[in-house]
């Protein structure tokens, strides 16, 4: 009985992960500073069209859509919109445009 209670929770994690590995998450943003006009390449998973609809930078306040120049699973190049500086996280839209997805990676817009 032990055992059939193992495998029991073993399979069913094995389906809660499946459902979390489409979820683009970023671990870097490069440069971390810029200004309008400059482009910023981020690293991440999950950041294909399959997963990522639109790109924002937020100040938790307000979103700004941000230009998307190239886009694969690993990487996003965006080019920074005219905004005022402060300190900007990233914010995907997913793809089927259920949920903002706000990234632990932040830039700073001079």
């Amino acid at each position: 009985m032990h055992t059939c209670f193992v495998v029991g929770l073993l399979l069913a994690s094995a389906a809660a992960m499946e459902g979390f590995q489409g979820i683009p998450r970023c671990s870097a943003i490069d440069p971390d500073t810029a200004k309008a006009g400059d482009t910023v390449g981020v690293t991440c998973l999950h950041a294909d069209k399959s997963n990522v609809a639109e790109v924002y930078l937020t100040d938790g306040k307000n979103d700004t859509k941000v230009a998307v120049v190239e886009q694969s699973a690993d990487k996003i190049k965006f080019q920074v919109p005219n905004m005022k500086p402060g300190r900007y996280h990233l914010m995907f839209l997913t793809a089927n445009k259920s949920s903002m997805v706000e990234q632990p990676v932040v830039l700073t817009v001079q």
